[in-house]
């Protein structure tokens, strides 16, 4: 089992700049990859960022390419999600979220076997 746990969420003003934490647990060791999702009200979770655990490449939903950083700290099991330039759009409930089996960096839901509880990020404009 691997627990995940996101935080840094919060509201935030158009513009500005928001970091997301996330700290794994458990069986750590048999991560692949960690990823971030999202999803907004009355809207399906898609896609945000990726990276894999070993090597560090990275994948981007075209919406932040260029906005938003994911980086990895593989000594303390972590994963942040660097959000700058945020917009209204951006507004959502982010997830973190692990794979164990990849060959790259997947982007659908059902490829990613543990997730976090979320964490609300809001802009305003």
């Amino acid at each position: 089992q691997v627990q995940l746990v996101e935080s840094g969420g919060g509201l935030v003003e158009a513009g500005g700049p928001l970091r997301l934490p996330c700290a794994a647990s458990g069986r750590t060791f048999s991560i692949i990859v960690m990823g971030w999702f999202r999803q907004a009200p009355g809207k399906v979770r898609e896609f945000v960022a990726g990276i894999r655990w070993s090597g560090g490449s990275t994948r981007y939903a075209n919406s932040v390419k260029g906005r938003f950083t994911i980086s990895r700290d593989s000594a303390k099991n972590a994963v942040q999600l660097q959000m700058n330039s945020l917009k209204p759009e951006d507004t959502a409930v982010y997830y973190c979220a692990a794979a164990l089996i990849s060959l790259s960096v997947p982007t659908r839901r059902h490829e990613y076997d543990y997730w976090g509880q979320g964490t609300q990020v809001t802009v305003s404009s």
